[in-house]
């Protein structure tokens, strides 16, 4: 009993010593503080910051420097058309294969031209009826036996019928459905004895040599590349790299997005690549051998421009530089550095202006 009553005087106790450290602790803080800030008092804190802080540097020298821009562009054919008839009829005979090959003004289908042909068949013969009648009355105008009005009558009626030869021509013609330009044929939708409009279409055809490469670049860009300028770009499941060659830039930017599309041209000489593939792009814009430039994170964008930290004397020095172009990697200095300046290259959000530093690794330029 008697250690049980001690046992709860006890808890007593440290439940009020602690509910009055609560209370008064925070008039006594300044007090405390005040004190660890005196002289000859030593702070932690200040003990810690006094330590030189270990980064790596980087001595200044010359480099190659290439602007590069990455994009992403589409690969196009350079031909590309729905073939169909120019008239309704019935087809008859188709002569191309899917997927093969076929030369600018190959016959690829035909539609029944029977009625046509037998118009033409008598028109041919209405006009060797014509000729013979006009070099008859040819002969008879060269003696005075007929008069002007009656020979240029004859002649009004050959040259009526050479008309119509033309237009059944032109009509049979239509019938004949004909390659515009040298491409792969794509899957037929048609079988002969279908009949056919204007509106059907018959397949696709496709010219996958050249290629055409379309992509978008930033509007700022646009004064730089002209046509000849080279392109480089990869195609998933290609290990190399292909090259291209703009040829054509739109003459207006785009509103939404601020760039100018350009299109390029690949030879596609073995057909390789297909249209409507996804390609990454690449542009080199400028390239300098003896470039002043420092890697990207070493500088620390401010209000009042950009900064970096030199190393000067055991201390990190600030200096406000002009930047030029970047890369994915690098960023050119116009002015503010010097090669041969040690740059600090780690931890410069920690830094401050004369703070000791000391330098445990160079990194190379």
């Amino acid at each position: 009993m008697v250690l049980r009553k001690k046992g709860r005087i006890l808890l007593y106790i440290i439940l009020t010593l602690t509910i009055l450290g609560i209370i008064f602790y925070p008039k006594f803080k300044p007090l405390l503080t005040r004190k660890s800030n005196l002289p000859g008092v030593a702070n932690p804190v200040q003990r810690r910051g006094s330590q030189p802080l270990n980064v790596e540097g980087m001595i200044i020298t010359p480099r190659h420097l290439s602007e590069l821009i990455n994009s992403t562009g589409t690969l196009r054919s350079y031909e590309e058309t729905e073939l169909s008839f120019e008239t309704s009829g019935r087809i008859v005979e188709i002569y191309f294969e899917e997927g093969s090959h076929v030369k600018k003004g190959d016959l690829m289908a035909k539609i029944n031209d029977r009625p046509l042909q037998a118009q033409l068949q008598r028109l041919n013969a209405q006009k060797r009826l014509a000729e013979e009648r006009e070099f008859r009355q040819r002969s008879l105008l060269e003696r005075d036996a007929i008069s002007q009005e009656s020979y240029d009558q004859v002649v009004t009626e050959l040259q009526v019928l050479e008309a119509d030869i033309a237009l059944v021509k032109a009509r049979i013609a239509e019938t004949e459905l004909r390659a515009p330009f040298d491409g792969i044929v794509g899957l037929r939708y048609l079988s002969e004895g279908s009949y056919v409009n204007p509106n059907a279409k018959i397949a696709l055809l496709v010219k996958n040599r050249p290629l055409k490469l379309e992509f978008s670049v930033p509007e700022r860009y646009s004064g730089e590349i002209e046509p000849g300028f080279p392109i480089d770009f990869r195609v998933d499941g290609f290990a190399d790299t292909f090259r291209a060659e703009v040829y054509a830039l739109d003459p207006k930017i785009e509103i939404t997005t601020r760039t100018i599309i350009v299109r390029a041209i690949y030879p596609n000489v073995n057909e390789e690549l297909k249209p409507g593939r996804f390609t990454g792009i690449t542009l080199q814009l400028s390239e300098t051998d003896n470039a002043l430039a420092i890697p990207t994170e070493a500088v620390i964008p401010e209000m009042t421009g950009d900064k970096v930290f030199i190393y000067r004397s055991g201390k990190a020095q600030p200096k406000y530089v002009k930047t030029g172009i970047r890369t994915e990697s690098h960023i050119q200095i116009l002015s503010g550095l010097e090669f041969g300046d040690t740059l600090l290259t780690t931890g410069v959000m920690q830094l401050r202006p004369n703070m000791p530093v000391e330098i445990y690794h160079y990194q190379q330029n």
